[in-house]
């Protein structure tokens, strides 16, 4: 492992850690402090990385995952934490996955589609919050089925009830919240696939890329992100991976 002084010109050139969080993911951002500053396992695992290093840290909040991934890419900030996506891959250097949160969909009252092999056929309307990790993947996955797209998703829901799409796109834990105040509506079953939650760097930075790859795989297997989840109330809805060595 590189020294000290060199993991933090990396991830710290500024001598602070500058970290990105995605606040529109209610389960790793669960509230805010009386002067804004973000609370949930996003901000603490942003703050444990600094400790680590005896580094400053300061939080810059962002309305939503491309706004954050962007901030990196313009150099406002040195490290985010969002879903590591094939398409986000291409300009950030992401960690193993700290946690992982599953992605299925939300059907309207009499929907006749069944499960999710059902889903990808052509007028099948699908509402989704755009540029979520879920939209790249479903960008890139679905042959048919169009995606609606809606800024957030309190806007994709909106759109969902008032344009009478035929499912909503999102993360299981947000959507069975959905499904509360939808009358009818129902989830599927399963999942189109499994958004990891992880640590983005700026490429070619290795000595940091490798600290933060090493840190994450640590703290999973040591229990501190289970104590994460369980402090800010998500433990029920969301997994820690398991690591090779």
């Amino acid at each position: 492992m590189p020294d000290t002084d060199t993991i933090c010109a990396d991830l710290a050139p500024t001598g602070i850690l500058r970290v990105g969080i995605n606040m529109a993911n209610m389960l790793l951002v669960t509230d805010r402090e009386a002067d804004g500053t973000p609370v949930g396992v996003a901000p603490d695992m942003a703050r444990a990385i600094a400790a680590r290093l005896d580094l400053p840290v300061t939080l810059h909040p962002y309305p939503m995952p491309g706004a954050t991934a962007d901030a990196l890419s313009a150099g406002q900030v040195d490290m985010v934490l969002i879903a590591n996506e094939a398409e986000r891959a291409r300009t950030i250097a992401f960690s193993p996955a700290y946690c992982e949160i599953e992605a299925t969909y939300l059907v309207p009252d009499g929907s006749p589609i069944a499960d999710l092999a059902d889903m990808d056929r052509p007028g099948i309307r699908i509402a989704v919050a755009e540029r979520a990790a879920y939209d790249l993947y479903l960008k890139r996955t679905l042959k048919n089925a169009e995606l609606v797209r809606a800024t957030g998703l309190p806007a994709a829901v909106d759109l969902f009830v008032e344009e009478r799409l035929d499912a909503l796109a999102g993360l299981r834990p947000a959507l069975i919240d959905n499904a509360k105040t939808i009358p009818g509506s129902r989830l599927l079953e399963g999942s189109y696939t499994t958004i990891l939650q992880s640590i983005g760097t700026v490429p070619g930075r290795e000595a940091g890329i490798a600290f933060v790859a090493g840190f994450c795989r640590e703290v999973c297997a040591s229990g501190f992100v289970a104590e994460l989840l369980a402090r800010h109330g998500v433990a029920d809805r969301l997994t820690v991976p398991t690591h090779d060595a």
